[in-house]
């Protein structure tokens, strides 16, 4: 199901919320930098091997809102492992641009 990317003003986490919703490894880890940090409600996750599993199996079902000059994204999300809920991605970039830190996590709005 698409869904409107619309709402994403900063080309680069469109671009990852694209290839998120693709399940486009390809496109998806290129946009990270070597050593990403990435949190999952808090807790530390080794980046490669979790998003090796959740791309194709985990995308957005809507985007509600964005935040934070277009780095938060706020939105429905389906799980194929654990179903649908609200979720927050939230992107930092580095100097290079690329992003070098992802915080994901269950939302409550």
């Amino acid at each position: 199901m698409a869904i409107d990317l619309n709402k994403l003003s900063n080309s680069k986490v469109k671009a990852a919320i694209s290839a998120l919703q693709n399940g486009d490894e390809k496109a998806w880890f290129s946009l990270f930098a070597p050593y990403v940090a990435l949190f999952d409600d808090g807790n530390q996750k080794q980046f490669n091997n979790f998003f090796k599993k959740a791309l194709g199996h985990e995308r957005f079902t809507s985007i509600d809102k964005v935040e934070n000059a277009g780095l938060d994204v706020y939105g429905n999300f389906h799980s194929d492992q654990w179903g649908d809920f609200k979720t927050y991605f939230k992107f930092q970039f580095n100097k290079e641009g690329k992003i070098s830190r992802l915080d994901i996590g269950q939302a409550n709005y």
